[in-house]
C-alpha cells in the first residue's frame, strides 16, 4: 500500500486550458466536479445544466481553472489565484 502524503503538503500539479480539451471531455469534467459527494454545488440548487452553465462561465472569465495533479493523478477545478 502506498504511503499517504503528510496533511499540509501540497501536490504539484499542471493547468489545463479547457480551450484544449475536447468539449464531450470538458462536460463530462465539469458535470463531475458538481456532483461530487461533498460538494457545495448540491446545495446551490439549480439544474444539471445552469451548474455547468455557471463553471462553464467560471472557466471564461478565468475566476476558476482545471488542473492536472501529478501525484494523485486527478483533474480537479479550483480558483484561479
Amino acid at each position: 500500500m502506498p504511503e499517504k502524503q503528510s496533511v499540509g503538503l501540497r501536490e504539484k500539479g499542471i493547468d489545463v486550458p479547457y480551450e484544449r480539451l475536447d468539449p464531450e471531455t470538458l462536460r463530462n469534467l465539469i458535470e463531475e466536479f458538481v456532483t461530487r459527494d461533498g460538494a457545495d454545488w448540491a446545495e446551490a440548487g439549480g439544474t444539471l445544466e445552469e451548474k455547468v452553465g455557471q463553471v462553464m462561465q467560471q472557466l471564461r472569465s478565468r475566476k476558476v481553472k482545471i488542473v492536472f495533479e501529478l501525484n494523485s493523478e486527478t483533474t480537479n477545478i479550483v480558483v484561479n489565484r
